[in-house]
């Protein structure tokens, strides 16, 4: 997807300063995406189960340091280990990696909006660095209302939150995995047809994060990846 329809689909074109835009700016933001397309993710790499935490009553919230007794098997949710979720786990790992590669963030994950078993739809985590966190975000209105992820997995509209404490003390509602998360970003992806076919979240230790290179890169891979893969 373009840069320009990117900054407009998701909605950051008005909720981002103006200054960003720049020629400089756009030359960064391309320079990670044909870099980002070149990258491959070997098929050792790929990673179909992943430890998560417990959950909380009712499921809500994540129990931050406690895991699971069983992993999460993302095979399942993909529907077995075919091609096509081979090739869609090989691209999120792949921009999982650069990432990881090319930035200073403590958290970074990439997902796909999906319709699970029993009918409901979710953001499914595909593939990740940094401590466990919860496989599924619900999209629904109610799960949106404490959900930065499950918000802009249904609106589509991408939220850069450079000092959590004062989002929260604003009136901000904020689901909290790692408590030392001080700044968080949650762009959407979209599909072929323009529709919100997942998210990419990135969170750091330190305020004021977001911002130049950083910022940057997070666009270029959200926007490399709004290229139909994922739906």
């Amino acid at each position: 997807m373009l840069l320009d329809t990117y900054w407009d689909r998701s909605g950051l074109g008005s909720s981002l300063p103006a200054t960003l835009k720049t020629d400089d700016f756009a030359r960064a933001v391309q320079g990670h995406r044909e870099a980002l397309r070149a990258r491959v993710a070997d098929e050792h790499a790929l990673q179909w189960q992943y430890r998560v935490p417990e959950l909380g009553e009712g499921g809500a919230c994540s129990l931050f340091g406690q895991l699971a007794a069983e992993p999460y098997d993302l095979a399942a949710t993909l529907g077995g280990r075919g091609e096509a979720s081979q090739r869609l786990l090989a691209r999120a790992t792949a921009a999982v990696a650069y990432y990881r590669q090319h930035s200073a963030s403590h958290w970074f994950g990439v997902y796909q909006a999906r319709t699970l078993a029993d009918g409901s739809r979710a953001l499914v985590k595909l593939a990740y660095f940094g401590a466990e966190s919860r496989a599924e975000f619900p999209l629904t209105p109610e799960f949106a209302q404490i959900s930065n992820n499950s918000a802009v997995g249904l609106s589509g509209r991408g939220r850069v939150i450079n000092d959590v404490a004062r989002y929260v003390a604003d009136g901000g509602e904020y689901y909290t995995c790692d408590p030392k998360v001080q700044a968080e970003a949650c762009l959407p992806l979209f599909g072929a047809q323009g529709q919100v076919a997942g998210i990419v979240d990135s969170e750091a230790f330190e305020p004021g994060f977001f911002k130049g290179g950083e910022l940057a890169l997070l666009l270029a891979v959200s926007a490399e990846l709004s290229d139909g893969l994922l739906g």
